[in-house]
């Protein structure tokens, strides 16, 4: 483990791994660099980069502040780049792909950068997600959160998420539960159904790929189609038989081809 400290102290841990151009992995909500996807692609793509796979603050081994702002998190994003040489390429997936866009919004030094399905909502296609959601996760205790999070947020069936607790990745969950009200502030208002406001991303000026799954809902496919069209110069596709959960030999090539 490795660990930079970030521009209001709080520090923040990360592993390194492989050889080549420097690549940061940006984790979605409920993920650490111990579970979900990041593991195993930075496994897969370290054949290539030097990779770095980081505990976003309030998870895993990174700490945390009293409250929570999204420009700290862009500043840890920021840190963590400083420690791969100063500037890198980045992958960001769910809302760590909404908060990779801010970033680069911000001015942070990515070279290029790949965003895997940012969860916005820019049109009524699918149950709205109600606007009280940050203070309506704050609110409740872990395993409520998850939930909350599942069916509000992700649109989940209730069963779904009811079998989910029967499975060994609920506990990992459940302990960054406390860090879902990060997520909600990172994706801010493109979450409520109204359309992308291109504005946001104007300052953007580094090449951007937006991906998603062919078996993605379509809710999902119109915000990412819609995202690509507004980020200046960015380019769209879509991985087939891959949903939300994309597969790690299924994104590393993507990754890959559009990073060469």
């Amino acid at each position: 483990m490795n660990t930079v400290v970030s521009k209001d102290g709080t520090t923040i841990a990360f592993d390194k791994r492989g050889d080549g151009p420097a690549l940061v992995l940006v984790d979605g909500a409920l993920c650490s660099r111990a579970q979900g996807p990041m593991p195993e692609l930075a496994e897969k793509l370290a054949e290539r980069f030097t990779v770095y796979n980081y505990d976003r603050r309030g998870r895993g081994d990174s700490g945390d502040a009293e409250a929570y702002e999204v420009e700290r998190e862009i500043e840890d994003l920021a840190a963590v780049i400083e420690a791969a040489g100063g500037s890198a390429y980045v992958y960001g997936t769910s809302s760590g792909a909404a908060l990779a866009l801010r970033a680069a919004a911000a001015g942070v030094a990515i070279e290029k950068l790949v965003a895997f399905e940012p969860p916005y909502v820019v049109d009524d296609s699918r149950t709205p997600i109600p606007r009280t959601w940050v203070a309506d996760l704050a609110a409740r205790e872990p395993g409520a959160a998850v939930k909350y999070f599942m069916t509000k947020g992700i649109g989940l069936p209730g069963f779904v998420v009811a079998m989910m607790k029967l499975m060994p990745g609920w506990k990992g969950m459940t302990a960054v539960a406390h860090t879902l009200p990060y997520d909600a502030q990172v994706l801010g208002e493109n979450c409520f159904g109204a359309p992308m406001d291109a504005a946001q991303w104007a300052a953007i000026d580094l090449p951007v790929l937006v991906v998603n799954g062919g078996k993605s809902p379509a809710w999902m496919k119109a915000s990412n189609r819609e995202l690509a069209a507004a980020v200046p110069g960015a380019e769209h596709t879509e991985v087939p038989g891959q949903n939300h959960m994309i597969k790690a030999t299924a994104v590393a090539p993507v990754i890959s081809g559009f990073l060469r």
